[in-house]
């Protein structure tokens, strides 16, 4: 605002004024002191003080129009923008305090697969059948022709005991049995001659030639010589048979295989003494390797839903992803004690035509109780505690975001899923579990204590 200089004029000269200013004149009454204003409004720069008459200043809206001020704009401006600001800060604090935030859940959603309900347990390969072949004759071992892993057929010779102890068993038996026949010979002319006698004087005795006594001496004699000869045949008939026994020890050294398999353990070798007398050795192992049976150990809490007749399965550790399947065939009886737990036996056979199972493998087993394909399937986290062929109730969340309970039927059921018989359509969602919000929302009146 640029500053103007008034002079002062003689008081007989009197301006033109217009019809304004002339209105404004009037009110002036006295004199009073003009005030010379600087660059700056608030700086005072020249003061003159005139005691005549003033005259009337010129119209300032005629020398200079006022700008409008900027600085009332801005603050309404500002006004504006802070009470933007505190209704936002309002509509916040009012949801955080008193608007619960929408919940959030975990589902699952219905799709169509297999499920089996059935009893899980371990078991141990063994072979359908197996023969220990062992020694029934002492000796040392002369020779092994097999070992492990070799095959076998029926009647083939597997082993050789040195045969110098059964020989000479066999010979002594057969001199034993041959004296024994020469004796009975001796004993059978001399009762002959006992007979002959006997006769003889059983007819001078009727003829009254001969006397009792020498009847009774020759009756005596042949009673005697047929007892010697019943003996010696009792005796012949032992050495005939300790004969049969040395022979079938002889033939003992040579062993043989009583199966067709295969070799699958050896616990004696070459050169060591066998003694059948102490125990009976056992020289090797037989087994059939073509059919295995497992052993499944089921505890006494499954063991009620087993039955004969049952299909089953099993993995191995080496080929997981293989099945190999059977029936059960036998539930052994007696139990067995590990860990203070009871076991039961369950077997059943499995084919090995290819040699993959072998023996004390363990096996993965399941027992097949029920099963469906191809069927609507939930998550078990969905339906709790319901058991099969029940009913159970169910959160379902539809497209709008809506939550639904609904009531369905459990088919089969298996540890992780179970079969949807009805209630359900596919690729419907089902809620598992809601996800709290850790920031709660908090009530206004939550602080107040007292009833």
């Amino acid at each position: 605002m640029e500053s103007t200089v008034v002079q002062s004029k003689a008081p007989d000269a009197k301006p033109e004024l217009k019809p304004d200013e002339k209105d404004a004149s009037k009110s002036i009454s006295m004199p009073e002191p003009q005030v010379k204003l600087g660059s700056s409004p608030d700086s005072l720069t020249q003061v003159e003080v005139h005691k005549g008459p003033v005259q009337p200043e010129p119209n300032k809206g005629e020398e200079k129009k006022i700008p409008p001020k900027k600085n009332s704009i801005q603050r309404v401006l500002l006004l504006c923008a802070a009470s933007l600001v505190c209704i936002v800060l309002a509509v916040f604090c009012y949801r955080w305090a008193f608007v619960k935030p929408p919940p959030k859940y975990v589902t699952a959603t219905i799709e169509r697969g297999d499920v089996e309900n059935n009893i899980v347990a371990a078991g141990v390969l063994q072979p359908l059948s197996y023969v220990d072949v062992g020694a029934q004759t002492s000796g040392m071992l002369k020779s092994l022709k097999v070992a492990r892993g070799d095959k076998v057929a029926k009647g083939q010779l597997l082993a050789e005991i040195d045969p110098i102890l059964a020989a000479s068993a066999l010979a002594s038996a057969q001199a034993g049995h041959q004296d024994l026949t020469a004796q009975r010979r001796v004993k059978q002319a001399q009762l002959v001659l006992a007979k002959l006698e006997k006769v003889r004087n059983d007819k001078l005795l009727k003829a009254g030639v001969a006397s009792v006594d020498d009847r009774d001496i020759t009756k005596s004699n042949y009673d005697a010589a047929v007892s010697t000869v019943n003996s010696l045949e009792a005796q012949i008939l032992a050495a005939t048979s300790a004969v049969d026994a040395a022979k079938a020890d002889l033939g003992y050294t040579n062993i043989t295989s009583p199966i067709s398999g295969e070799v699958v353990s050896t616990t004696v070798l070459e050169g060591q003494t066998i003694n059948d007398k102490a125990a009976a050795p056992n020289i090797l192992r037989i087994a059939n390797l073509d059919t295995m049976t497992v052993y499944a150990q089921v505890s006494e809490a499954d063991i009620v839903n087993a039955k004969v007749g049952q299909d089953v399965y099993f993995t191995i550790l080496g080929t997981p992803q293989r099945r190999w399947t059977g029936k059960v065939r036998l539930i052994l009886p007696t139990p067995e004690l590990i860990n203070n737990v009871v076991f039961y036996d369950v077997l059943f056979d499995v084919a090995n035509p290819d040699r993959v199972l072998q023996i004390q493998m363990t096996a993965q087993v399941f027992i097949v109780l029920a099963q469906a394909k191809n069927v609507l399937l939930i998550p078990v986290a969905a339906i709790g505690n319901a058991m099969s062929n029940s009913a159970a109730m169910v959160r379902v969340l539809k497209a709008n975001g809506d939550v639904e309970s609904r009531a369905i039927k459990i088919g089969v059921k298996s540890e992780i899923v179970a079969e949807v018989t009805e209630g359900l359509q596919d690729k419907e969602q089902i809620i598992l579990k809601e996800i709290k919000s850790k920031n709660k929302p908090k009530n206004a009146l939550s602080g107040q204590k007292g009833p």
